[in-house]
């Protein structure tokens, strides 16, 4: 169906007015370089949720990963957003870490990172694993393979999260005022789309899987709309082509053998149970973590940053008095600016 008949299907439904969310960066981006907010009726608004990885990782966490990069003989090794990620103090970043000599490495998947640690065995290779369901079977199978391989210098700092307790969480928070959920076809893929069953069955929120063209979002929101109108809150599958049910059995089962739940410290949303992944015990070697003894360290987020209150739908990016005025792409505040898939970077891009 195409984008224009999608439209008239929504602007024919009777009761528009409605705050649905979108809990996946990808998401976020297309429909900033795509304009739907401008294309919706009146009254239909879309709301960016925790669904970017890179700014969902509060700065204590990141506090953690330049110390590691900081030791002598360690390699950090990491993909290209998180090199601009800042911790709790403005500018420090991997980048600049980088910059004063510490071995900051830049990977396009985790297996580039063991690689390098089997080809330099004389240094300790140490990745981000950052992330949500989608990228937590390839770090899985990257630790599975160390062992397998026998590599002493290689491990995992685990930064990867779950979706679910997050979003039970947001929907517990004060203030929370979301109608419906267009959930990640991403992460889908992996979970399989039953994995959100618990939004309509739990809280009587709809809830779309959707994939990433235009026509797959308009369409996602089009049944959002549609299941609201009626009052029969429900799951729809808008992503068929690449989204079952059940999801990946051997993604899943990969990261099953490789993590457990652990609490998760989220950025906006503070730590929530079980929504962290952890190296299994009989894995503790590869967890640096352990390996290092790391100590996460509360601490406060520099400056008026609201990059918390963006993804948890509680402002837009517009809303935060830093954008595009003390915060750019350029001079990032926070990571909702950094990301390729930050809501506050999408924003300011795309003009929206």
């Amino acid at each position: 169906m195409r984008s224009e008949e999608i439209l008239a299907r929504i602007r024919a439904l009777p009761g528009r007015r409605a705050k649905l969310m979108e809990v996946c960066g990808t998401h976020t981006m297309s429909i900033a370089r795509a304009g739907i907010k401008k294309l919706l009726p009146e009254g239909v608004e879309l709301l960016s949720g925790p669904g970017c990885p890179v700014c969902v990782t509060p700065g204590e966490v990141m506090d953690a990963a330049l110390e590691l990069a900081s030791r002598p003989g360690v390699t950090v090794a990491a993909y290209g957003d998180m090199l601009r990620v800042p911790g709790t103090r403005r500018g420090d970043n991997l980048a600049r870490r980088r910059a004063e000599g510490a071995d900051v490495r830049l990977v396009y998947s985790p297996m580039d990172a063991l690689d390098m640690a089997m080809a330099e065995p004389g240094r300790e290779f140490v990745f981000l694993g950052v992330g949500f369901e989608t990228t937590a079977p390839g770090t899985a199978a990257a630790v599975l393979e160390a062992k397998e391989r026998g590599a002493r210098n290689f491990s995992v700092f685990s930064m990867l999260k779950r979706v679910q307790p997050a979003l039970r969480a947001l929907i517990g928070s004060e203030g929370f005022a979301v109608d419906g959920f267009i959930c990640p076809g991403h992460v889908a893929v992996v979970t399989g789309a039953d994995e959100f069953l618990f939004l309509p069955r739990e809280y009587g929120l709809p809830a779309a899987v959707a994939g990433f063209e235009p026509e797959d979002i308009l369409l996602a929101v089009y049944h959002l709309l549609e299941m609201l109108s009626s009052a029969s809150p429900g799951l729809v599958n808008d992503y068929p082509r690449a989204v079952t049910a059940g999801g990946n059995a051997l993604a899943r089962g990969a990261v099953e053998a490789a993590f457990e739940p652990r609490p998760g410290l989220w950025r906006g949303l503070g730590e929530i149970e079980a929504s962290g992944l952890g190296l299994r015990p009989e894995l503790a070697e590869f967890d640096a973590g352990r390996r290092f003894g790391v100590e996460i360290k509360p601490a406060r987020e520099p400056g008026p940053c609201r990059c918390g209150d963006v993804i948890t739908g509680r402002i837009r990016p517009q809303g935060c008095p830093m954008f595009e005025r003390a915060c750019t792409p350029d001079d990032p505040l926070g990571p909702c600016m950094v990301s390729s898939e930050g809501a506050c970077a999408a924003a300011y891009k795309y003009e929206e």
